[in-house]
């Protein structure tokens, strides 16, 4: 049984195993005798503490954990050995010596505010990218002012992308190795800029400016100094060869890591596009129109359920661009290995919103659902007594040039301007049915309907709906459209026509009706088919019978003569005549004749005559 003790590394407190205790405090103390005469000394031990205590809080997964041996030594994997931060006073003379380089650092994302105009995203962009800012800025405004996405693009990347603070992170934004010797290299610049700029100042004036300049480069070293994982560089100089199976291990990994930064980048296009076509249809107004989800209709639900229009259209745009921009911010982390956090504050107010929206349509649909609930119908049936056994009957649609042009049935609803200026809300859901019947007159049945929570008030709304016919002579015009109050709400509303018309009659159809009694024919019994229109249909017993149209196997001969001993035929393909004797064929291919002595033929290669074989 070990004791524990109690330290404070870094202002955060840590329950750490005595023998750990002991190999972490020889471990500090051997860092501090590599660092004894070097500038900057104290914060440069300061800054690897707060690494060590920033690694043993990864490690940490609830208060009382006690750290062991295992965990430190991990943290001095991770962290290098002593010797590793050995640095000679030389480091700011002419030629620095090091008792060890660290290795380099891939390329990362970082915001360069040091040559920035704005937030630094650009010169960030084009370090990364490793071309001129020039064009990153001609990019952004392309995008800001050509295609209207820019500014979005630019705040999101400002936000989500942190700024190089540190000389280790300004390395590698530019992808140079962080090694003592850069670092150095970096800090002098600095100094030289300045020293630059203080040549001419009163020192007596501006001696606080001076000694701050000193201390913030001093930090810098010491935040560089921290930031350098010689581990992970140090064993990469160490490491003479590799196996063959850490090759094929590498080649696999790199070759998933370019898959992945694919993967990322489909996703950042996907999720950003996405965002920008929401934002866009919200700020239009036309969000409801713009999203589509099979068998939902939300600008009808949001018609018919009562709901604020700006409501409806907020839960929805949350509803969808909540997870787009989960899946923007997914393809960022995966492009970006550095990319900030956005917080776990965030993330639950997002998961927040979205619930709520769903939540909030779910209620809606609900509602939507249940107003559906009922059908109620209003039926009128008018004779039309010109309209006898031996009259014929033409039907045709009428459109309106207004707002009812096209001749399709069409149950959804649309608003439009009439001739007099007046705002209408219409539809073009009408039904067309032609039945036979018995009765010595034709006659015509309007059913409208609708449909309510109650019965009361799908009749309502049924009975509200406007529809016109007129017969004019023998010719009926119907209506292709309906209306109904614009202040009423959208409820399924249709026309459904029947027209019975008395058996011996004759029908013609106008080709406008071709789409409206487009019908199952076994459900509702309706005998006019498509193919029959601008034809005279003679009215039959549940059917109908074309009384102008050639029949395809009686009509198709125009002579056909048979006899005994001959046969004559003449049609559309030509003519062909048979006896006992001769035969003779005439069609589109030539002439063909031939008796039991002789066969003649002629086509466009000419004349063959040639004598049968006989049979032995």
């Amino acid at each position: 049984m070990n004791k524990t003790v109690n330290i404070n590394l870094a202002g955060i407190f840590f329950h750490i195993d005595e023998n750990a205790y002991i190999k972490l405090q020889r471990y500090l103390e051997a860092i501090k005798r590599s660092f004894t005469d070097s500038q900057g000394r104290s914060e440069i031990i300061s800054d690897i503490e707060a690494r060590i205590a920033e690694l043993f809080t990864e490690r940490v997964k609830h208060d009382k954990q006690v750290i062991g041996l295992k965990e430190v030594d991990e943290v001095v994997t991770i962290m290098g050995q002593p010797e590793d931060y050995l640095v000679d006073d030389e480091i700011f003379e002419d030629e620095p010596v090091y008792k060890k380089k660290t290795g380099s650092r891939s390329k990362k994302l970082f915001r360069d505010t040091d040559n920035s105009y704005v937030g630094g995203v650009s010169s960030g962009l084009a370090h990364y990218f490793g071309i001129n800012v020039i064009w990153v800025r001609l990019l952004w405004f392309l995008l800001i002012f050509g295609a209207g996405t820019g500014i979005f693009l630019y705040i999101l990347l400002w936000i989500l992308v942190p700024e190089a603070l540190t000389t280790s992170d300004k390395l590698m934004m530019s992808g140079e190795k962080v090694t003592i010797s850069n670092i150095e290299k970096k800090i002098r610049d600095g100094f030289e800029s300045v020293s630059d700029t203080v040549k001419n100042v009163d020192f007596q004036k501006h001696g606080n400016q001076l000694k701050t300049s000193l201390e913030q480069a001093t930090d810098s070293i010491s935040e560089s100094v921290k930031r350098i994982n010689v581990d992970k560089q140090g064993n990469r100089i160490k490491s003479s060869s590799k196996s063959f199976f850490d090759t094929i291990g590498d080649i696999a990994m790199f070759f998933l890591k370019v898959f992945a930064k694919f993967i990322g980048v489909i996703l950042i296009l996907t999720g950003a596009a996405a965002l920008i076509a929401m934002f866009v249809a919200l700020l239009s107004a036309s969000i409801l129109d713009s999203v589509h989800f099979p068998g939902i209709d939300f600008a009808d639900i949001a018609n018919t359920t009562g709901a604020p229009f700006w409501l409806f259209s907020m839960l929805i745009f949350f509803a969808f661009a909540v997870p787009f921009f989960m899946l923007l911010y997914l393809g960022l982390k995966i492009l970006i290995t550095n990319l900030k956090s956005i917080g776990n504050a965030t993330k639950y107010s997002l998961l927040g919103v979205w619930i709520l929206s769903i939540i909030g349509l779910a209620v809606y649909g609900a509602k939507q659902g249940l107003s559906y609930k009922e059908k109620g119908a209003v039926i009128k049936t008018e004779r039309f007594e010109n309209i006898t056994v031996n009259d014929t009957l033409k039907l045709s649609m009428s459109g309106n040039d207004y707002f009812a042009e096209r001749f399709d049935r069409d149950y959804g609803f649309d608003t439009d301007y009439n001739e007099n200026g007046d705002l209408i809300t219409f539809s073009q859901g009408v039904r067309l049915i032609v039945k036979s019947t018995k009765d010595s007159i034709a006659k015509i049945k309007i059913n409208k309907k609708a449909r309510g929570s109650t019965y009361e008030k799908a009749k309502k709304r049924a009975n509200a709906i406007n529809y016109s016919y007129a017969l004019i002579n023998n010719e009926l015009l119907l209506d292709n459209y309906l209306t109904i109050p614009n202040d009423t709400k959208i409820k399924d509303q249709r026309v459904e026509i029947t027209l019975y018309i008395p058996i011996g009659s004759v029908l013609y159809a106008d080709s406008n009706t071709y789409d409206y009694h487009s019908n199952n024919s076994n459900y509702y019994n309706d005998i006019l088919d498509h193919g029959q229109e601008e034809k005279y249909l003679k009215v039959l017993k549940n059917k109908l019978k074309c009384i102008d149209c050639l029949n395809k196997k009686e009509d198709k001969a125009k002579v056909n003569v048979d006899s005994d001993n001959a046969r004559l035929k003449i049609d559309d393909e030509g003519l062909e005549a048979t006896s006992s004797t001769v035969k003779l064929k005439v069609d589109n291919k030539g002439v063909k004749a031939n008796n039991s002595s002789v066969e003649v033929e002629i086509n466009e290669d000419g004349i063959n005559i040639n004598a049968p074989k006989k049979e032995n």
